[in-house]
Parts: structure tokens; C-alpha cells; sequence
């Protein structure tokens, strides 16, 4: 299977320290075609409201830079399958505030984890996300922003690390039109997908089709692995410095049913041996897998 270069987006998670504005100046110098940032600190749960003139600077930024789409990355806080009520409440409502801040922005996505069921099993984790959703959805009636489900590693009681859970969650909500779904490379390959193996690869891609739907695929986070396939361990490596190589990248970066999701990065930051920015680096990794 081939796909373009041109047809493709790559992208990073870039710091808004400073300014959410900011982030586009480091876009347009590592490369990025289009971008992920936090529109709050992801470690509390309250901030304080976006300004006019925040928000005027963000829009003129990516006006003039070009770089498009933009998703944003929910608060780690989050927990909208908790069995604890109170916890759940404040999950959704830091949602809320979250989604806000993105629709006022522009921001096409925000992507959140599913959440973890603490003990309550699994069926009852994604009941409690789905309603969750719903009481989110009732309070942001009419936003265009899409809460995008992210595929987990499989971490403790973690929901979401087989694409079919994903799917129930979105079978259960009401306005199932409203979420769209993030792939993460390193998550799903701890989970178990092992996209190193063409059959495996097609396998995940085949899930993704039946449980979820390909253009519910908003964005894949590209990232290697740390740890082995199966080994439920989240920890992000430089591409092809991981475990899933060039063979996993290479089936990904060439697959035209997945040309039009946008690729953001989630890799270390830094600068390599030469001084270069290391999203660059990654950047251009990935573009010369791409074959013409």
C-alpha cells in the first residue's frame, strides 16, 4: 500500500508555557504541521478562565502559522468511570471547563482516557463513562469540539486498552456523533497489538473498522515503546528507538486508509547529539519511512 507525503500531518504535544499562543512559534520551528497542547495545567483541576485576549492571540498565532488541525490533551485527573460519585462529578466537570476552553479556541478535539474502573469491573467502568459523556454532552450543547477517546496500555484498571471497549462506550452515549476516537502507537502495542507484523497490524486496523469506525480516527499519537509488546507498560520512546521499530512506523506511515488522521507526537523532549530539537528529529523519522 502506498500513500503521499504531502497527503500526511505530522505533528507534537508543544508547551504553552508562556502563552497558548506560543506553542505555533514552536510548531513552525520543529516542523509541525499541526499540534496538541494543554489548554489548562493537565495536574489541577481548576484554572483560572481563558481571557479575550488569550484567545485572540491563540486564533491570529494559527492563523498565521498554518498549522492545522489542533487537538488539545485533557487534565491526567480525570476519572469518568470512577465508582465514587464525588470523583466522577468533579471528572465531568473539569471536563466541561475543558471543553469550553477548546470550543472558545477553536479547538477541533480534546482527547481524554477513557478512565479506570478502581474495581468496579469493566462493564460498570464504561456504564459510568457513557453517562458521564452524556451529562457532558447535555452541557455543551451544541460545541463542534469532539471529545476523542484514547486507546489505553492496559495499565491497573484502565478502560480502553481493546478497541472494542472503546466502541461500547460509544455505543452507549446518546449522541454517539459527538466523540471521536485517539489512537496511541504505544499504547495499543503494550496492550498487546503487535503492529510490528503485517497480521497484526491489519488485525488492528480491523477493530478499528468494526468497533469504532476509520473516520471516527481523529488523531494517532506516534510513539514507540519502551516496553514489549503485551507488557501493558506506557512509556514513550523516540520512533524506531523502541521496541516497535521501523517495521510497526512503516506499516502505519504507508497505510492510505490513515493518510488523512493527523500524527502527533508524544516522545521525550530535548535535543539530540547535534543540537537539533528532538520533535524534529522525530518528525523526520517519520517522513522518510513515508515510501514515494
Amino acid at each position: 500500500m502506498r500513500t503521499s507525503k504531502v497527503t500526511q500531518k505530522f505533528g507534537a504535544h508543544l508547551s504553552v508555557a508562556g502563552g497558548l499562543h506560543l506553542a505555533f512559534d514552536e510548531a513552525q520551528q520543529v516542523g509541525c504541521d499541526c499540534l496538541q497542547v494543554f489548554v489548562k495545567n493537565q495536574r489541577q483541576w481548576v484554572a483560572k478562565p481563558l481571557t479575550e485576549e488569550q484567545v485572540k492571540l491563540f486564533k491570529d498565532a494559527r492563523r498565521k502559522s498554518g498549522v492545522s488541525p489542533v487537538v488539545a490533551h485533557a487534565s491526567y485527573l480525570l476519572n469518568l468511570a470512577s465508582p465514587e460519585k464525588a470523583n466522577r462529578n468533579k471528572s465531568r466537570d473539569a471536563l466541561i471547563d475543558e471543553l469550553q476552553r477548546c470550543e472558545a479556541l477553536g479547538i477541533e478535539g480534546l482527547v481524554i482516557h477513557p478512565g479506570a474502573h478502581m474495581g468496579s469491573g469493566i462493564e460498570a467502568g464504561i456504564a459510568a463513562i457513557a453517562a458521564s459523556l452524556d451529562e457532558v454532552h447535555a452541557a455543551t450543547a451544541g460545541f463542534t469540539c469532539r471529545v476523542l477517546l484514547e486507546s489505553t496500555a492496559g495499565q491497573g484498571t484502565t478502560i480502553g486498552h481493546e478497541i472494542s471497549q472503546l466502541g461500547e462506550i460509544i455505543k452507549q452515549v446518546r449522541r454517539p456523533e459527538r466523540l471521536g476516537v485517539c489512537i496511541d502507537t504505544c499504547h495499543v502495542f503494550a496492550a498487546g497489538y503487535d503492529i510490528r507484523e503485517r497480521n497484526d497490524y491489519e488485525r488492528l486496523l480491523d477493530e478499528i473498522d468494526r468497533h469504532v469506525g476509520i473516520d471516527r480516527l481523529k488523531c494517532i499519537h506516534t510513539n514507540d515503546s519502551k516496553g514489549d509488546c503485551g507488557s501493558r507498560l506506557d512509556r514513550h520512546e523516540h520512533i524506531t528507538k523502541g521496541k516497535i521499530g521501523k517495521s510497526g512506523f512503516a506499516h502505519l506511515l504507508n497505510d492510505p486508509r490513515l493518510a488523512h488522521v493527523p500524527r502527533i507526537l508524544e516522545t521525550p523532549k530535548g535535543t539530540d547529539g547535534r543540537g537539533v530539537n528532538l520533535d524534529r528529529v522525530n518528525i523526520n523519522r517519520m517522513k522518510k519511512l513515508v515510501r514515494p
